[in-house]
């Protein structure tokens, strides 16, 4: 259990358990090279979130999104 005075940033990912607490999960880390690959095939295939994590191997299609939403969300 997370300790309620642990500082939480917003590249964070969220969950809740049984009784609606929320927890903590860790951030993914994504290197440069699947970063590069995530933008080039998101300007070629918009949103379709399966086939790009098709093209990267070990990720599933919600680390993509995931990543994608926080990133997008960041640099505005």
């Amino acid at each position: 259990m997370a300790d309620s005075s642990e500082k939480i940033s917003s590249s964070d990912y969220f969950r809740a358990d049984s009784q609606g607490k929320i927890l903590k999960e860790i951030e993914t880390e994504f290197s440069e090279d699947e970063e590069a690959l995530i933008i080039r095939m998101y300007n070629l295939l918009g949103k379709r979130w399966s086939l790009i994590a098709g093209r990267i191997p070990g990720r599933s299609t919600e680390e993509i999104m995931k990543y994608w939403n926080t990133r997008s969300s960041t640099s505005q």
